[in-house]
């Protein structure tokens, strides 16, 4: 059976390091990116069966990304768990760009699995 592989864009080491740990123990194949920049056209190339993205960054603009993976064609499928601290300007920024779970970072990291199935849903 094929692993299913989830795309992890971070900038923090801590939460985005756990995260990579936590999906490798629950059997997934895990590519990481540090530059929102290039979310769309990794996520082109790739073909992850979902995104988990962490909306703080120092770098670059993370929700404007997930607006444009929502634009394409080719991306816009695909499920996305957006994650963070208690930013409500984050979190509605994200949700206005079209992610399919927003949830905070520790509860993330505590209950993966839950999170996971419920993004994955099929409607």
């Amino acid at each position: 059976m094929i692993q299913p592989l989830a795309l992890v864009l971070y900038e923090r080491l801590l939460p985005g390091s756990r995260l990579v740990n936590l999906l490798q123990d629950l059997k997934y194949r895990v590519q990481t990116l540090a530059d929102a920049g290039m979310l769309v056209e990794c996520a082109e190339q790739v073909k992850p069966m979902l995104l988990i993205v962490d909306l703080e960054s120092a770098r670059s603009n993370v929700t404007q990304a997930i607006a444009k993976l929502r634009q394409n064609a080719a991306t816009q499928h695909i499920p996305v768990i957006a994650f963070g601290g208690e930013a409500s300007k984050l979190k509605e920024d994200a949700k206005e760009a079209g992610v399919t779970l927003i949830v905070d970072e520790t509860a993330l990291l505590s209950h993966l699995p839950i999170f996971l199935e419920q993004a994955l849903q099929v409607e």
